[in-house]
């Protein structure tokens, strides 16, 4: 029995069989990194963002190599994930591009983009809403003879206190996010909102207040995302200096529950936890055993009979 809907068998039941992510490096940068809102990114940030295991090549080949690799048999069905860094931050001519150039096999029924809500406009969003063939919003860009797929973005919330946003660098008010929000609802594409739990100075009141936001908003899924310090961050200085301290293992889970069990029941679970490549880890160290995650939250659940949304 599952206790909170899992990405995984919701995908199943979309597209009728196990259907995987194929994560691609679009070679974009981030607002908040080349001087438009900021420098240097959220202070998480390394380098190379999300895709610190992502080879910077042509789309085509990074998605060639995937279906080629032992990956293209664990499935018949994949979705591209634009990944790295903020996914539509160029012009709508030059991001249709670039996604047009991921759609090369016939087993690709969707595209995923991750992206920051500044970077939504209408433009975009109507390029977006192209690729689902759906006149509700965009009857000039409808093509008959081209496919239609299943369009996901995922916007990075962390949270809604916006001065623990500017802690954490994030460069937007949350008057931004409910704005990018509302307009990807006009369009009829699903949302997913990433949130961090064990930011700096975060309280439990802010957890709740970020759960109570996301359930006031027409959002499809969720990303949790733990706290973690990777090599050459700002959070690595913090810590090394003494300034910010991670959540054990248990006081993750037990956040962790909190969220799942105040969530709408209706909320995809896309992850329930943040995977630091093994060699920029920094601390804490269990957070390199996704494992220990996954069998904690499902022990805690089963042995306090809990389920996604029964607190809601």
């Amino acid at each position: 029995m599952e206790r909170y809907r899992h990405l995984n068998t919701y995908l199943k039941e979309k597209f009728g069989e196990r259907t995987l992510k194929i994560p691609i490096d679009g070679g974009f940068t981030c607002p908040n990194r080349d001087g438009k809102v900021g420098y240097g990114g959220c202070i998480f940030c390394t380098k190379r963002g999300s895709g610190e295991h992502l080879k910077l090549k042509p789309i085509p080949e990074q998605v060639k190599d995937h279906l080629e690799s032992y990956k293209g048999k664990r499935a018949n069905k994949f979705i591209v994930y634009f990944q790295n860094f903020t996914n539509t931050y160029d012009s709508a001519e030059s991001l249709k591009e670039k996604y047009d150039s991921a759609l090369i096999d016939d087993r690709i029924v969707g595209i995923d983009i991750a992206t920051r809500p500044d970077c939504i406009n209408e433009d975009i969003c109507k390029l977006l809403q192209s690729y689902t063939n759906n006149p509700i919003a965009n009857e000039d860009c409808i093509d008959k003879n081209m496919k239609s797929y299943s369009i996901t973005v995922e916007l990075g919330l962390q949270t809604s206190n916006d001065e623990t946003a500017k802690i954490i660098n994030r460069g937007y008010p949350l008057e931004i996010f409910t704005k990018a929000v509302n307009l990807l609802n006009k369009y009829k594409i699903d949302v997913v909102v990433h949130i961090m739990i064990g930011l700096p100075n975060e309280t439990d009141e802010d957890i709740e207040n970020t759960v109570k936001y996301i359930n006031s908003l027409n959002i499809q899924g969720i990303k949790i995302h733990s706290t973690y310090v990777a090599k050459n961050t700002v959070l690595e200085k913090w810590y090394r200096d003494g300034k910010y301290t991670p959540l054990t293992l248990d006081e993750y889970l037990n956040k962790l529950l909190y969220v799942i069990t105040h969530l709408r029941k209706n909320i995809i679970i896309h992850r329930i936890s943040g995977d630091a490549p093994k060699d920029l880890l920094v601390a804490p160290t269990w957070n390199s055993h996704k494992k220990w995650v996954l069998n904690g939250l499902d022990k805690i659940m089963m042995e306090q009979n809990r389920f996604q949304g029964d607190s809601y």
